[in-house]
């Protein structure tokens, strides 16, 4: 379409953002240059992550707002980058489409009664690269923690989700999903003696040929949060299927991820294909 602008919103310009961007040949902005250089017509894809301090999005979220109201068509728009990145409606939506997730509960006060139906795995509510996140194997390992995160700044704001143990295998299997295609996928293996999975905490990163059930999955658990580009990490059951364990709106990822081709290329060529018609009609007068 001649005159249309490709752009990327975020705030970082991480190792991904940089190659999305530079293999799109489309701008990399922060959310006040976009609101300069973008109109009607115009297409972006919000990568806004969350807060350092685990309490929150990123600032940002009003001015996705106001360029969906020129006519800019957003992917990932302010309902997805909500919906993946607070956990507690992730979990909702999840439930909602009958996709296999860790029974989850949210915790706003140490002082609640706090059942116990086996171990769990407490998180901020808005959390990312596995700080904070903890395993509690007794309901005594539970009380411990809670009293040791009950003055953190994003426990008090928003407070903690705890969920039910998926058992851990060594390995979780991510999938980046764009426009309803899985265009790249890693096991993340664990590093010796971690049963995390976060390559922030040492896991690697081995490339992999994702099975179909996997696949499946992880589209319609990017279908349940209205996605254009999420990550979705997956870990096997015993009856041979996969449970969702987090759906990531701003995802990290680096060619180890590529399958049949350039994961990034791959990414750029899944979130452009429907886009066309849509930004067409955008630029008609109103």
């Amino acid at each position: 379409m001649v005159g249309m602008t490709h752009a990327l919103i975020a705030w970082e310009r991480t190792p991904t953002n940089v190659a999305l961007a530079r293999t799109g040949d489309w701008l990399l902005v922060d959310p006040v240059r976009a609101l300069r250089v973008l109109g009607r017509g115009d297409v972006a894809l919000a990568r806004l992550d969350i807060r350092p301090t685990l309490d929150g999005i990123q600032v940002g979220m009003e001015a996705l707002g106001e360029l969906s109201a020129r006519g800019v068509t957003i992917l990932n728009d302010p309902s997805t980058l909500l919906s993946t990145h607070d956990k507690l409606l992730t979990a909702r939506l999840l439930a909602g489409a009958g996709i296999a997730h860790p029974e989850t509960r949210l915790l706003r006060a140490v002082s609640a009664e706090h059942p116990w139906t086996g171990p769990v795995v407490v998180k901020p509510r808005f959390g990312s690269w596995g700080l904070h996140v903890a395993r509690c194997d007794t309901a005594s390992e539970l009380r411990q923690h809670l009293d040791t995160i009950e003055g953190l700044r994003w426990f008090r704001s928003c407070g903690a989700i705890v969920q039910s143990l998926v058992p851990p295998s060594g390995f979780d299997l991510r999938l980046v999903v764009a426009r309803r295609q899985v265009v790249g996928a890693v096991l993340r293996v664990s590093a010796d003696g971690e049963w995390r999975t976060n390559v922030a905490l040492g896991a690697t990163r081995v490339p992999v040929t994702p099975p179909a059930e996997a696949i499946r999955v992880a589209l319609d658990a990017a279908a349940a949060v209205n996605g254009s580009l999420v990550g979705v990490d997956l870990l096997p059951e015993a009856d041979g299927g996969w449970v969702v364990l987090e759906v990531n709106g701003a995802v990290e990822f680096t060619t180890e991820y590529s399958l049949a081709g350039d994961v990034f290329g791959a990414a750029i060529a899944a979130l452009a294909r429907p886009v066309a018609a849509v930004s067409a009609l955008a630029q008609l007068p109103g």
